[in-house]
């Protein structure tokens, strides 16, 4: 006899966090919920005690499986997919910019046409001034003329080393090498004591304007935030397209919200560098497939550990050096996620520009959204 449909209806819901197994209070919540509505169902159906054990049993097992395993691979396979997912010569030999070139004049009309109500949020967390176990190099801000000092003015002095898993800031090309290169099959040579001589952060002075998406897993799932761990699978990406109805596209902006910085809050630091939610390696090939322009996360971006010997940060590897597309790290999505669910709409103008560093690895920013 087929399991009934409610019951995996009910336990696949948004209910129980299906990307960890249960705890003892989740599991026992997942068999009570099972007894109550074979319970229901029982004088309904004709269902016969020894059955009604059975498929207890059956669906709370099934209940504490993953909703999706992701794709095992080795690092062979990474390997591999430097040369299968290279845009390297796509926009020219000389090209420093990489998937922004996806961005054009006409996406930009596009993405402009998407503000309707003018309300716009940060997409930057607060900086960090106190070191913790995801701030390494704490922001450095101290006054150097204040309301008793001579003069009728203030200043101060601002200092940070932004690339880790604390300030938000956009990764240049040249801020990963692989196999001794990088995006367009610029040297690791090119980067010296004086900066980056190729692929630096001044290729997009002129700014990122487009459309942004911001995807929010925690609430596809029915979640505060994503357990350490949690691998963001392409199933994810289609699964979130097919129950928002947006579709991908060229030039997009995209978000991954994993509930970060609200786990933190209520949990306090951890370091990311080991244990995160994050997306899988093999959604590369996806974001590859889409034409997306740039990609960012409220963390480093990988699930970590990433479950790949060789390789760390799988998806920061192939995105900087194999597509040529730059990240956004440590953002705060907390309030465009707030907003999408506002406005009923996950599509929005996005706004930012990176300080313009002669030879920069990457920039701190304060990215917008604008709906």
């Amino acid at each position: 006899m087929a399991i009934p449909r409610i019951l995996i209806s009910i336990l696949l819901s948004g209910g129980f966090n299906l990307n960890r197994r249960a705890g003892p209070c989740e599991g026992v919540m997942r068999l009570l919920t099972a007894i109550t509505v074979l319970r229901i169902l029982a004088p309904k159906r004709r269902f016969t005690m020894n059955y009604i054990r059975t498929q207890v049993v059956f669906i709370v097992l099934l209940s504490l499986l993953p909703a999706a395993q992701a794709q095992q691979l080795d690092q062979a396979t990474v390997d591999g997919w430097f040369e299968t997912l290279s845009n390297w010569g796509r926009w020219g030999p000389d090209d420093e910019k990489g998937t922004v070139n996806l961005i054009t004049e006409e996406t930009r009309v596009a993405a402009a046409r998407l503000v309707r109500t003018g309300v716009s949020v940060s997409m930057a967390h607060e900086l960090l001034e106190e070191e913790a176990a995801d701030n390494f190099s704490p922001f450095e801000h101290r006054m150097t003329s204040v309301g008793s000092s001579p003069g009728p003015w203030s200043g101060d002095f601002v200092g940070v080393s932004y690339h880790g898993y604390a300030h938000s800031h956009l990764d240049s090309l040249c801020h990963r090498f692989q196999f001794g290169t990088m995006y367009n099959g610029y040297s690791e040579d090119e980067v010296t004591e004086e900066g980056c001589a190729r692929l630096a952060i001044t290729s997009f002075g002129d700014g990122i304007f487009g459309r942004g998406i911001v995807m929010d897993f925690p609430a596809m799932r029915g979640v505060d935030w994503l357990e350490n761990g949690t691998a963001i699978t392409t199933e994810w990406l289609d699964e979130w397209e097919e129950l928002h109805g947006v579709t991908v596209g060229a030039g997009d902006i995209v978000l991954i919200r994993t509930g970060r910085w609200p786990r933190r809050e209520a949990l306090g630091p951890w370091n990311l560098a080991n244990d995160s939610a994050g997306l899988h390696a093999s959604t590369v090939q996806w974001f590859k497939e889409r034409d997306v322009a740039l990609i960012g996360s409220d963390s480093a971006l990988d699930v970590k550990p990433s479950g790949i010997e060789g390789y760390n940060s799988p998806v920061h590897a192939l995105v900087l050096v194999a597509l040529g597309m730059p990240i956004f790290d440590n953002l705060d999505l907390e309030a465009v996620a707030a907003e999408a669910e506002r406005h009923g709409r996950p599509e929005f103008l996005f706004t930012t520009a990176p300080l313009r560093v002669s030879g920069g690895t990457g920039s701190p920013l304060n990215p917008i959204a604008t709906f």
